[in-house]
């Protein structure tokens, strides 16, 4: 468990709203320093008016202007891979509609940015003996699918876990640590309204998993109440 006193470099993708913004106002008040990137709309984060907030232009399935670069810290403590979408709705994800592109789609921002964003800043990472968080959903549990569909987002959300895993293992001589986290039902843009917690609830059980990170096994798929999952 990290020394609560200690300030962190904390890396947040996808942090303008939603669990990503959630993440950012959690580790602000504890007084570490954050790293928020957002595709189109800073505002959320300007608003914050936190000096130890610094907000990133990155859509992750691209690559960080060089403006954007020299922004970054020199060392990374907690990488959050938050950015991900769910894909086509109302139907948009059955087998019979499901199209090539709306799997591609995405796959490239649930798992091909994630990997992309780690590679960019492992250097960054090596030299914080970091913790990569990639954000995951029990809908990527195959043991846990009853009810089929929704094709796109369980099958991206399936391989980041085994992505997780394997860089877990890869990165373990170095000192880093992965896990793939699942938020639980959120009521957010992409959980809707029906979910099951609000924000402040999911992000006070993930970051006390990501503060026992060494409590688990490496690559572990875990829930927001600390709880594994079965993959």
């Amino acid at each position: 468990m990290r020394n609560m006193h200690s300030k962190r470099n904390i890396l947040i993708t996808g942090a303008n709203r939603g669990l990503g913004l959630g993440f950012v106002q959690h580790y602000l008040s504890l007084g570490d320093r954050v790293w928020a990137t957002y595709r189109h709309d800073a505002a959320p984060l300007v608003r914050l008016d936190d000096v130890n907030c610094q907000p990133l232009h990155w859509d992750v399935t691209g690559p960080l202007h060089q403006t954007e670069i020299a922004k970054l810290p020199y060392s990374i403590d907690v990488l959050i891979n938050n950015a991900g979408i769910y894909g086509a709705k109302n139907g948009g994800q059955s087998l019979q509609e499901v199209t090539e592109e709306a799997l591609m789609q995405v796959f490239n921002v649930n798992v091909v940015a994630p990997v992309k964003v780690v590679q960019f800043l492992l250097p960054r990472l090596q030299r914080g003996k970091a913790t990569i968080v990639n954000m995951g959903s029990k809908m990527g549990s195959v043991n846990d699918n009853s009810s089929g569909g929704a094709y796109a987002y369980r099958a991206s959300k399936s391989a980041l876990c085994n992505v997780t895993k394997s860089m877990a293992l890869d990165l373990q001589k170095d000192g880093i640590q992965a896990l793939c986290l699942h938020p639980g039902w959120v009521r957010t843009d992409m959980g809707g309204e029906s979910g099951l917690i609000d924000v402040e609830t999911s992000i006070a059980g993930l970051t006390s998993v990501i503060d026992r990170v060494e409590d688990y096994v490496p690559g572990s798929f875990v829930a927001y109440d600390g709880v594994s999952i079965p993959y």
